[in-house]
């Protein structure tokens, strides 16, 4: 469903104000685009940008498209039927070394961090909460460990059964994340073997990851098709508000400050209409300070906006629950979560190559790398596929416009790309030094150490 054009000025108008407008910088090459996007919360930014009128204010007509699944959205971004799109982090990086398709991707905007949970059915629940501790309210303590899965895992094994649990793409950040909680619980989730052909991520796997696409989940979980599944907002509290699930962790306990989505387009696209590119950025930074503004002021006002049919069509309660900082874990067990969903804070926006590599890290962790790279090799591909020198193009302009402030943004004059070790926690207490991704691997008791 493409949103309807809505409050756009007229094309006189704009030529008329666009010395004023844009002082210092060239018009954009292709002013008419259509973006595509999933119906998660963290589209946002597309949307504000649209309806507040900063894609205007730069000389932009923006057509919203959203898309059926992952894939499709990203096969239409790279053979031009979108000019670009709310992307995986780890599709821009994927594409552009081969896995899954080829094709040379790039970002110049992180669209949020968090976001999202990992639930499981309740007929799991019902297995793992009696051993779960407890808070002095006598409600459940959060996180959940995967390791209070084996005893259902063992329970499932004497029927000849594993649990079988959902996520969005193969390299999305939900399937990462759910990898993650369960090796740090103990529970293999599986490998890839390309190279023998293999891509379903199951050898060895003590449970059975499957892509699911997000609006389906509670409803392949509420048949018992799956038993859990990992995936962004509203999907995980519509589990709650349906009694379906209990989530169980959220991404901002599995880790803190990595890009979730972002906003990619292909290099060629990039290369051919630089100036539009980049006044994409600016309108996008605009509209992630303004979702992230004044202690999250306006989140209920971008829930309203989005839960309109053509953006996220979900109940604007449900969307709420998580975009104004509380999230449900059970119906009567609402928390307080302002970093749930972190459009600008903590630098949310910069393209970091940091961000870049831990995902390649996580793609050699699980085999999709099918082998050995020199660290080096992780760095040289984060630099071609995240552009923070745009990002900072587009920053200074909005700053010398008087749009927003340099201490909205890292300090340009010092920052390398990559986040201070200490920047990002993991529920396992391991440690990401994105200068050395090897080492990195091996730390972990599961996963490929090279």
């Amino acid at each position: 469903m493409t949103q309807p054009n809505r409050n756009k000025r007229t094309r006189l108008l704009l030529a008329l104000g666009l010395s004023l407008c844009l002082p210092a910088w060239a018009a954009p090459e292709k002013p008419d685009l259509k973006l595509g996007f999933i119906k998660l919360t963290d589209m946002a930014p597309l949307a504000v940008a649209l309806e507040r009128g900063y894609f205007e204010d730069e000389g932009l007509y923006v057509q919203l498209e959203a898309q059926a699944n992952w894939k499709v959205l990203l096969d239409r971004v790279i053979d031009g039927q979108l000019d670009g799109a709310h992307m995986l982090a780890g599709q821009a990086l994927a594409a552009s070394i081969g896995i899954g398709t080829q094709a040379a991707m790039q970002t110049a905007f992180v669209m949020d961090l968090n976001g999202n949970a990992c639930t499981v059915s309740n007929a799991v629940w019902q297995q793992i909460a009696p051993q779960v501790a407890r808070n002095s309210d006598g409600k459940p303590q959060y996180p959940v460990t995967a390791e209070a899965l084996k005893p259902v895992l063992a329970n499932s094994a004497k029927q000849g059964k594993k649990l079988q649990f959902g996520m969005v793409f193969p390299v999305s950040s939900h399937n990462y994340e759910l990898r993650y909680w369960l090796a740090a619980g103990g529970v293999h989730p599986g490998f890839y073997a390309p190279e023998h052909g293999d891509n379903s991520g199951q050898l060895k796997a003590d449970v059975l990851l499957s892509v699911t696409p997000p609006p389906q989940m509670p409803a392949t979980m509420e048949a018992g098709t799956i038993d859990g599944y990992c995936v962004g907002e509203p999907w995980n509290q519509q589990a709650v508000l349906r009694d379906l699930g209990v989530p169980l962790v959220t991404n901002y306990d599995i880790h803190t400050n990595l890009a979730e989505k972002i906003f990619g387009v292909s290099q060629s696209w990039a290369e051919r209409y630089p100036e539009t590119h980049f006044h994409l950025v600016k309108a996008l930074i605009r509209a992630g300070h303004w979702l992230d503004a004044d202690n999250n002021a306006n989140r209920a006002a971008a829930a309203k906006l989005i839960s309109q049919p053509f953006y996220v069509g979900a109940d604007e309660n449900v969307i709420a629950n998580s975009m104004t900082g509380v999230f449900a874990y059970e119906r009567d067990d609402i928390r307080e979560t302002p970093d749930f969903n972190v459009f600008f804070r903590y630098h949310a926006t910069y393209p970091y190559y940091s961000d870049a590599v831990w995902y390649l890290s996580q793609m050699r962790r699980w085999g999709q790398i099918s082998d050995a790279k020199p660290d080096s090799w992780y760095q040289d591909i984060a630099k071609q596929v995240f552009l923070p020198a745009l990002y900072q193009r587009a920053a200074k302009a909005l700053i010398a416009e008087g749009k927003l402030s340099a201490a909205d943004f890292p300090d340009f004059s010092v920052e390398s790309g990559y986040r201070p070790i200490d920047a990002t926690r993991f529920i396992d207490g391991k440690q990401f030094d994105a200068t050395a991704p090897n080492a990195y691997l091996q730390q972990f008791a599961i996963g490929k150490k090279d």
